[in-house]
């Protein structure tokens, strides 16, 4: 084999002979030994003579941190579980400080008017061209009835006098608390804010519930027509939980837990 490997050093003749003396594979042996050997696959049943290749190893995700940066000394932070706590938080990796992701407080008006509900069109993502109540973040400094008042000002130009409260909806895949407010124009005169599309005055059978925008709206509106057409009007708390994945209007996105009404 030695001399087969480097017969480019030999001498012609040398090599001509060497090539004589060596007895050529069959066709069928140089056949398989050109082959490439075949991929068996997940159907196929694994060889004695050849074990199946391991399978690899599953690469871990590390969870992220919603907070990367600490709000007080601008060091990135890292996940951990604090001393004393359970979850997972957002600590400073500088400082220490922990921090911790909090719910959101949402706030909005059921504006009724001669036997119709007022809704606007958003002109603003998510959900740009549907329709939804009037509602919106809580700011600081105000209280939910005010924050309620406002939204519908800023969205429906309306003003409204709060009436009762009528739901409140926790979302807690995505970490929102809904407040509505059932509310009254104090005039007939409502027109497009800034976020709006337009804005509309909906009979109760004309509510257009394959274009609403959100689930906590569609839930809510189907709790106060169920509460006219018994003539009871109700206060309602609900968990809605969304499906992982789905979209925020998916009318099959969500269920609805823990629903009381008094």
């Amino acid at each position: 084999m030695l001399l087969l490997r480097s017969n480019h050093l030999l001498l012609p003749h040398a090599a001509r002979l060497l090539a004589r003396r060596a007895s050529p594979l069959p066709r069928a042996a140089a056949a398989a030994r050109l082959r490439p050997p075949r991929m068996s696959t997940s159907n196929s049943s694994a060889s004695a003579s050849s074990p199946a290749a391991p399978s690899p190893t599953p690469v871990s995700t590390v969870p992220k941190s919603r907070i990367p940066f600490c709000p007080a000394c601008g060091s990135p932070t890292k996940l951990a579980v604090p001393d004393g706590d359970e979850k997972m938080r957002a600590v400073c990796s500088s400082c220490g400080r922990v921090h911790y992701e909090n719910p959101k407080m949402v706030v909005g008006c059921l504006v009724e008017h001669d036997n119709k509900v007022l809704l606007c069109r958003r002109k603003i993502e998510p959900a740009y061209g549907l329709w939804t109540l009037p509602a919106g973040y809580l700011e600081v400094g105000e209280s939910a009835a005010e924050g309620a008042s406002r939204e519908t000002l800023e969205e429906a130009c309306a003003d409204v006098e709060i009436v009762s409260p009528f739901a409140q909806l926790d979302i807690p895949l995505i970490g929102q608390s809904y407040i509505i407010f059932r509310a009254k124009m104090k005039s007939p005169n409502f027109s497009p804010g800034a976020e709006s599309l337009e804005c509309a005055l909906f009979a109760l059978d004309d509510i257009p519930f394959d274009s609403l925008a959100f689930s906590s709206i569609i839930v809510t509106l189907r709790m106060y027509i169920e509460d006219v057409k018994s003539g009871n009007i109700k206060f309602h708390y609900c968990t809605i939980n969304k499906r992982i994945g789905a979209g925020p209007s998916d009318l099959r996105s969500f269920d609805i837990d823990n629903h009381i009404a008094v």
